[in-house]
């Protein structure tokens, strides 16, 4: 398989492939060959994929774009889709947070899911957030939370 999906750092804010488009899919790269059914089930639920690998992007400059893409265009969602546990992944979820976080977007809603073992499982902010910070994980397992 090749991939098809394109990647969210080459378009641009208001590209023509993003009119129409309501619900945006921030995918991991890996994901449209690695998962490719559940890919398809989320495409084929309304959501406009875009790719990113921040092995070959940095984080900043993504989130920068998607930024000017949330800006200056009229959307109802913003999802994250990766595999859990890859360390590169877990960042695009961190980074949907922070441009949510610096630019409070009205009537955007922003939802994060991971797959583990081929089953997709969707992440509340309040794991993400606590994700980002290992004081807070350390807490929590000392706790017994985890």
């Amino acid at each position: 398989m090749v991939y098809t999906a394109p990647r969210l750092i080459d378009l641009n804010a208001k590209s023509r492939l993003l009119r129409g488009c309501r619900k945006i899919l921030v995918v991991g790269r890996c994901v449209e060959v690695e998962h490719p059914d559940v890919y398809k089930r989320f495409v084929d639920s309304g959501y406009c994929p875009l790719t990113v690998c921040l092995e070959a992007e940095h984080v900043n400059m993504v989130g920068f774009k998607l930024a000017g893409m949330l800006r200056r265009g009229v959307y109802e969602e913003v999802s994250v889709l990766t595999v859990d546990g890859s360390m590169h992944c877990t960042q695009l979820h961190w980074m949907v947070e922070e441009v949510f976080k610096i630019m409070n977007p009205e009537n955007v809603k922003r939802r994060h899911f991971v797959i583990h073992e081929g089953e997709v499982i969707e992440i509340s902010h309040e794991a993400v957030k606590a994700s980002r910070f290992l004081s807070r994980v350390e807490k929590l397992l000392k706790k017994g939370s985890l």
